[in-house]
């Protein structure tokens, strides 16, 4: 058996004695610690919760509901991490970083400023990006009962997706990881992609401004 495979079984493991012990708050909690600590798949939690529904060993309504508590929390911990951070720590940090300059800071404000909602709603949708988009929430101070009410919200679709898929498919729930799995790597592929870009561009940059200077 592989590695991949011993992760999914260990993670299974784990779920499911969490959801034994503590019904669907352990569904719930479950899903809190995956937000706090993405390696831990929802991909396969959710569907397994689902599965659980399936046989009776909880309500279909009590994983829906506590799987999307449990995201909340989970998001509000973070959003809890950026506002502590807060604009002046970011700017001390932006400085330290080669490449990176105050400016890209600015204008991400300035997207966020514009596109936060959105950014929110969705990024609870995206692998990766499900837990991280709440700290820069935090670092801007969304209002914190519109940020609750938007990952409420994404959660609820995220959640539900997945916890109807492990419901349907019985013992088959497994099987929704592995397509999760694709998505995942795409997102990755996509930023790395990005990050690459934006790290040569920065580059030549620096190269002009120096000749330029000369």
């Amino acid at each position: 058996m592989d590695s991949g495979a011993d992760n999914l079984n260990a993670v299974a493991t784990w779920a499911v004695s969490l959801m034994e012990s503590l019904g669907g708050f352990g569904a719930g909690l479950a899903i809190a610690l995956e937000n706090l600590f993405p390696p831990l798949p929802s991909e396969v939690i959710l569907p397994l919760a689902g599965f659980a529904a399936a046989k009776g060993s909880l309500g279909l309504v009590e994983v829906l509901i506590w799987t999307t508590v449990g995201s909340v929390v989970g998001a509000l911990a973070l959003y809890g991490v950026g506002a502590w951070l807060g604009r002046r720590r970011m700017y001390a940090i932006a400085e330290r970083i080669p490449l990176i300059k105050v400016t890209d800071v600015e204008r991400t404000e300035a997207w966020f400023d514009k596109h936060g909602s959105k950014a929110v709603f969705f990024g609870r949708m995206i692998p990766i990006f499900r837990s991280l988009i709440s700290i820069p929430a935090g670092i801007e101070r969304m209002p914190l009962l519109r940020f609750t009410l938007l990952t409420t919200a994404g959660s609820a679709i995220w959640n539900t997706i997945f916890v109807l898929a492990g419901y349907y498919l019985g013992a088959n729930w497994h099987v929704v990881e592995q397509y999760a799995g694709v998505f995942q790597k795409v997102v990755i592929v996509v930023v790395i992609v990005a990050v690459a870009a934006w790290i040569v561009l920065r580059v030549r940059q620096v190269r002009r401004n120096r000749v330029s200077v000369d």
